[in-house]
């Protein structure tokens, strides 16, 4: 899970503003500052349903979960909770993402300075791209055929041409970017910056801010509901999460949640966002049709994201100090398993397929 860059020896300007990060517990003060948008992908042909029985056949899902400790990403079945491969990448993967159109995941490798790009087919790393200082977060737009990186220290935001590999724009945000997720029909990619208290909301065609909005404290994790015109903002130092108008770029609805909220994701088709709160060891879960709290479950030790796949109605939470991944029903928003994550897991991404093997 990204952490805010304060919580590193590398932090940049956060800590000679006299903000304190909150203990930590577990082995590592990790990732207390992600932006999650919701790392999943479908193959061509599946589609995301409305809520059924979590007794009903699901497609098969493999769950692609970088590990920061041993500096890999962890190819995992989820039906088997088989390991399928382990991916040597660059030096500490803090975040995900998988094109699923383009058989490809990007890893965003915090000390590495670079994203490495695997090939899912393969299970290899196909090219690596430098980006900026302490990249920290990546979400993608594949119909613009981009990924957006955020560079924690860089106080920017490199944008990756996907089908040349190359960075084409680099876009000045806030201080201490952490989080990034993208609303493709609206052209639009909004930046938490821990540092500012704020969300940059990025033009995708022009690569340039055209709004910055002021948010609760340390905003970290972020995910769209592009259907409800809705970014959910994870202000982990105000424990609540903003709820942004995509239309207006105002907020609209502060909700309360766990301690030290840091990753979110969404499932639009079910009204969901399921928030990690790394002090509770908890995941909250948000009506997005009413802003209102309808669950609160208990995961592993230091959650630091979550990923939602609405196809086969599941939700992943990495639990950077357990080595596990909690594995919830989106259908009854019930924890239903726990599978191995490797070592330190982190961040999360969802590949579906048809229904077979895996």
């Amino acid at each position: 899970m990204p952490v805010t860059p304060d919580r590193h020896d590398d932090a940049p300007a956060r800590r000679a503003k006299g903000r304190q990060p909150r203990p930590r517990h577990g082995r590592r003060a990790w990732p207390a500052g992600v932006l999650a948008a919701a790392c999943t992908a479908v193959l061509p042909g599946v589609t995301a349903h409305a809520a059924a029985a979590d007794s009903e056949p699901r497609p098969v899902s493999r769950l692609y979960v970088t590990n920061v400790s041993a500096d890999t990403l962890s190819v995992i079945g989820v039906r088997n909770n088989n390991l399928l491969a382990t991916v040597p990448v660059g030096a500490t993967p803090t975040d995900v993402e998988v094109d699923a159109g383009r058989a490809r995941a990007y890893v965003v490798n915090r000390e590495g300075d670079s994203v490495s790009v695997v090939d899912t087919g393969t299970n290899t790393v196909v090219a690596t791209i430098a980006v900026g200082d302490a990249p920290w977060d990546v979400a993608l737009d594949p119909g613009r055929a981009r990924a957006y990186v955020v560079n924690a220290i860089g106080d920017s935001v490199s944008v990756i041409d996907t089908a040349a590999n190359a960075v084409v724009a680099t876009v000045p945000v806030g201080d201490a970017p952490t989080g990034v997720t993208v609303d493709p029909g609206r052209a639009r990619a909004y930046v938490t910056n821990g540092g500012a208290d704020s969300v940059s909301v990025i033009d995708t065609a022009a690569n340039a801010v055209v709004a910055t909005v002021a948010v609760g404290d340390r905003p970290s994790g972020a995910a769209v509901d592009a259907g409800r015109g809705r970014a959910y903002v994870a202000d982990e130092g105000s424990d609540a999460v903003s709820v942004l108008d995509t239309a207006t770029n105002a907020v609209v609805a502060t909700v309360p949640v766990g301690g030290l909220p840091v990753s979110v994701a969404v499932d639009p088709g079910r009204a969901r966002a399921y928030v990690v709160n790394a002090d509770d060891d908890t995941v909250t879960v948000l009506d997005t049709a009413t802003d209102a709290v309808v669950a609160t479950l208990p995961v592993g030790d230091e959650p630091a994201r979550v990923a939602v796949d609405p196809a086969a109605g599941r939700a992943y939470v990495t639990n950077s100090a357990a080595d596990t991944v909690t594995v919830i029903s989106t259908d009854t928003d019930t924890v239903v398993n726990t599978l191995n994550g490797g070592d330190e897991p982190v961040a999360a991404a969802v590949l579906t397929a048809a229904p077979k093997g895996g």
